[in-house]
């Protein structure tokens, strides 16, 4: 996925003069969400966001599909599988290339069963067959082929709506009012330094959360470290190895969902040591590494610590019911 242009962050000339193809963009996409999709035997909670770009809906993905585990409830996952080849419908399995079914998709399986395919509603029947009990959808909440229990609206504190427009002029898929409207609740990761959250309708229920590094990055700390990232905000990676202590000495940045070839990689391995750095990389990353190369990188993963976890587990425990094991 190729960055962001500039002017996604702010408004100007280029905003406005692509904003008559924006409202083309918008009425497309109002008038396919208001198709009717599946209706699933078991509850459906997606995971979405009205922006392109990283969110944060897969470490959310991930968190709530931990504790629907936790409760007892057979969840799977479902998602496209953005950055592989494959249109599914088909189950993820742990030995598949991420080339194949996107690395997202093996991030999630590690946790619960998953299922991609630009078909959601032809995954949700072969998940259901397979004994789904809860259908646990990482993005697609401008796709209307299967209906939603519980609508989730993910929002990055940092980046927020960027200029408030739809694509092409600005990172919107769709207006923060039509995509709130499907909605339940949001979900903000991160402080709301770009005042997300006034531009949701009024009294809409919020949830706040943060990203935190897991154990390996308390092991950087002093030590010369060369950090790769190939994710939709490479900063969100950079930054807290820096507020952990480490000696980040060098920065690499790659597209979203890059699919990394040996001569980069070997690069980045003769550069580290070069300059005597250990080389780090986020899980979404390494899935996407060769496994002969895989054990020479660090791995420092992130996960959600909620402000008030007590609140998404009332939502959870509210929306399964009867459906647990």
């Amino acid at each position: 996925m190729p960055a962001a242009p500039a002017f996604w962050s702010r408004d100007g000339m280029w905003p406005t003069i692509l904003s008559p193809l924006s409202a083309i963009v918008a009425a497309v996409t109002a008038r396919r969400v208001a198709r009717p999709g599946w209706h699933a035997p078991v509850p459906v909670i997606c995971c979405g966001n009205v922006t392109v770009g990283g969110a944060g809906k897969t470490t959310l993905a991930i968190d709530l599909a931990t504790r629907l585990l936790a409760l007892g409830v057979a969840v799977h996952v479902l998602l496209r599988g953005y950055g592989g080849s494959s249109r599914g419908p088909r189950q993820v399995m742990a030995d598949d290339p991420a080339t194949l079914v996107g690395d997202e998709a093996l991030l999630l399986a590690r946790i619960a069963p998953t299922w991609i395919g630009a078909d959601r509603a032809a995954s949700a029947r072969l998940a259901v067959a397979a004994g789904a009990r809860v259908l646990l959808m990482d993005d697609g909440l401008q796709n209307p082929g299967l209906m939603k229990d519980l609508s989730i609206l993910v929002i990055d504190g940092e980046s927020g709506f960027g200029n408030g427009r739809v694509l092409p002029a600005g990172p919107l898929r769709e207006p923060v009012a039509s995509g709130a409207a499907r909605c339940q609740v949001a979900v903000l990761i991160g402080d709301d330094v770009s005042g997300a959250t006034s531009q949701l309708p009024p009294n809409f229920p919020v949830l706040r959360a943060r990203l935190v590094q897991d154990q390996a990055i308390d092991a950087l700390k002093g030590l010369p470290v060369l950090a790769i990232a190939g994710i939709a905000r490479p900063a969100k990676f950079f930054d807290p190895l820096v507020r952990a202590g480490a000696q980040v000495v060098e920065t690499r940045e790659f597209p979203d969902h890059h699919s990394f070839s040996r001569a980069e990689l070997e690069a980045v391995l003769q550069r580290a040591a070069e300059r005597g750095a250990v080389v780090v990389t986020t899980p979404k990353d390494a899935v996407r590494l060769p496994p002969d190369l895989r054990a020479r990188f660090t791995i420092v993963g992130v996960r959600l610590d909620w402000d008030d976890p007590a609140r998404i587990e009332a939502l959870l425990t509210d929306l399964v019911g009867s459906n647990r094991t």
